[in-house]
Order: C-alpha cells, then structure tokens, then sequence
C-alpha cells in the first residue's frame, strides 16, 4: 500500500485492508485476529473485525502527534 493509498483510507478498514497496509498475509492475519495478537486494536464489524485508520497510522508512523501544552515549538 502507498503512502498516498494509506492517508486516503476511511475511519475504519477491514481486516483485509488492514492486513494489507501492515504487509501481513490474510492467513496470518486473520490467525493474529483470533488469538487477540493483531498488532493494533481490533473493533467488532457487523461482517467481522474492522482497524480504524488512527490505530493504523499510529501504528506505521504516519499519525502526528499532538504536540504537549507548553511545548518548545
């Protein structure tokens, strides 16, 4: 998945999506999933496991962090 792809991903993604923007196999994603091994939060989708975006770029490094109160700019 691309950069571009990942920032223009709605609030929540399936498992399938998420597997793919962590570069993590269906199988062994789904396996994670069961085991409560995911690398990120899982929320339960009317169809199955759904990631939210914010969990997914946290996770990747493309989140920015807030900046703390009183913080050197």
């Amino acid at each position: 998945m691309t950069h571009d792809e990942l920032m223009a991903l709605p609030v929540t993604v399936t498992l399938e999506t998420a597997n793919r923007a962590l570069m993590i196999g269906r199988t062994t994603g789904y396996s994670l999933a069961k085991r409560g091994m995911y690398p990120v939060p899982l929320l339960p989708g009317r169809r199955g496991y759904v990631v939210s975006r914010y969990h997914l770029h946290r996770y990747l490094g493309a989140a920015a962090e807030p900046s703390a109160p009183g913080a050197a700019e």
